[in-house]
């Protein structure tokens, strides 16, 4: 893994839950399910991501990631301005 952030992701039952973005090194593949098995026993379960959207993760010119984009990707961000 070259490195991974965290947002909020709508639900119909929790009102929000973490979905993990992973960007992956060049030859290097993981599975959804695995992050999660990882995550699972390594962190508490509110914590643990429930999906794991693999792909680049946009950033600024500065290398911040921009999570209002990813955000966006997944939907929470009419409940974070709301």
């Amino acid at each position: 893994m070259l490195f991974a952030t965290v947002v909020a992701k709508p639900d119909p039952k929790w009102g929000e839950v973490p979905c993990a973005f992973v960007g992956l090194k060049e030859g290097v593949s993981a599975r959804e399910a695995d992050i999660i098995a990882f995550c699972r026993s390594h962190m508490s379960g509110f914590k643990t991501p429930k999906a794991i959207m693999f792909g680049p993760i946009p950033r600024t010119s500065t290398g911040k990631i921009q999570k209002f984009l990813l955000r966006n990707e997944v939907g929470s961000a009419k409940a974070i301005s709301a």
